[in-house]
């Protein structure tokens, strides 16, 4: 079936395939639903570094910060300030102190360069009031004093960013013993099945035929006339299922024509989790992403971790093609899928490489995409591309394709090829 779908948020709506349940697990409008222990969201407003330490005062222009203090327990940390197409030219590093140790970690490193993950220009959500820029979120386990730095680049003319605050993220939902950093920092790699949830909390993984059936009884994927290949659908751990506060995100979806590319991303927020806690990163770059930077919801479709265990991203549906804000320019007729983790030093696990195969064979496939094809997508403004130039990508493409970044890191990115080849054997293609 086929029919328009209104945002909320007066984004203008496209037509979309709109599949069944047993698809799109997800798309139906339920009560918001709040986790049983709800996080909390910490702002503490910057100040220049003359304030608190005048021995290393750079001026208030170089360097802002906050000296060593306590702080209510959590587990997540970003800066953010007031103008979201304002550029923090300069380095960011924090500081924390695991609860119940007394022991301060070393000096950490947060990713400045965030301003491609957002949502389109000319979209109500890329130009609303409440969007601010934001650095990427740095996940550092369980923690209740903190001190953070912020230093313009020396060669630079630019001041900082005005505004500047520090996010201090409690997911909620998980005892302080399960947030704690593991030992070894690293956390271990197991099945994809190291998320254990109960069966309403799962979309169940179903064979290549159980999953081609399931499509055609659906009636609503015309594509699968045209081009019968389709991987089959992997297990997904739903937004109920990493306990996702449905009352914070705007209500509503908003649905763009197709998914013609995957774009593979890193969530840079550090390795340092075990795959346990995943569910506690998802919950905190959620709260992260729309109370500290102003977003609708979740940017990304869809999020893998170390493990390879896949999760459901922006509500809408997962089968559906839900306009996220993930990829700058072009999010439209795409998917994001992130990993968490960074990995431009560390290899990324091969369980999750083998998810993103997984997946994109079967989101792909839905709408009769070959993994390892092209396809033209219309930017809609990326800065790497101007507004209106069409763009051949690879189907499945990391973000630096779009835009001039790093992620997903240049060893996962590295990893492309091989995922491409696998998805496409997944869906039955020689």
């Amino acid at each position: 079936m086929r029919g328009f779908l209104a945002s909320s948020i007066g984004v203008a709506c496209t037509v979309a395939l709109v599949l069944p349940l047993s698809l799109a697990s997800g798309a139906a409008a339920v009560a918001p639903r709040a986790p049983d222990v709800p996080g909390s969201t910490q702002s503490l407003p910057l100040a220049p570094i003359d304030e608190t330490d005048p021995g290393r005062s750079l001026g208030p222009a170089a360097e802002q910060g906050l000296t060593r203090r306590d702080v209510r327990p959590f587990s997540l940390v970003g800066v953010v300030w007031d103008d979201v197409n304002a550029v923090l030219h300069g380095s960011v590093q924090v500081r924390t102190r695991a609860v119940g140790s007394g022991a301060w970690s070393g000096w950490q490193d947060v990713e400045t360069h965030n301003d491609e993950h957002r949502a389109d220009p000319g979209t109500r959500e890329s130009e609303w009031g409440r969007v601010r820029g934001a650095t990427a979120p740095l996940w550092v386990g369980a923690s209740d004093g903190v001190e953070v730095r912020v230093s313009a680049e020396a060669a630079g003319p630019w001041p900082l960013p005005e505004g500047l605050s520090l996010e201090l993220v409690d997911p909620g939902g998980d005892s302080v013993a399960a947030q704690a950093p593991p030992a070894g920092g690293e956390g271990a790699v197991g099945t994809g099945d190291d998320v254990t949830m109960s069966e309403e909390d799962v979309i169940p993984a179903l064979s290549r035929a159980e999953t081609e059936a399931d499509a055609k009884a659906a009636g609503a994927i015309g594509a699968l006339e045209a081009s019968p290949y389709i991987g089959p659908r992997p297990r997904i751990i739903t937004r109920k299922g990493w306990g996702a506060d449905e009352s914070l995100r705007e209500p509503g979806f908003v649905y763009t024509n197709s998914v013609k590319v995957a774009f593979v991303h890193h969530t840079a927020t550090g390795n340092s989790y075990t795959c346990a806690q995943a569910p506690s990163v998802l919950r905190s770059i959620y709260r992260y992403h729309v109370v500290s930077s102003g977003w609708r919801d979740f940017g990304y479709n869809f999020a893998v971790d170390k493990c390879g265990n896949i999760y459901e991203g922006r509500a809408g549906g997962v089968a559906n093609p839900v306009l996220g804000a993930h990829t700058l320019g072009f999010n439209t007729d795409s998917t994001g899928i992130a990993v968490l983790g960074t990995y431009s030093l560390s290899t990324p696990p091969a369980a999750a490489v083998n998810a993103i195969a997984q997946l994109t064979a079967w989101k792909l496939g839905l709408y009769g995409i070959d993994p390892r094809g092209k396809s033209v997508l219309t930017s809609g403004g990326s800065g790497k591309y101007a507004k209106g130039k069409n763009v051949s990508f690879n189907t499945i493409s990391g973000h630096r394709d779009a835009f001039f970044t790093e992620c997903p890191g240049s060893l996962l990115y590295g990893k492309l090829g091989a995922a491409r080849t696998s998805s496409a054997v997944l869906q039955g293609r020689s």
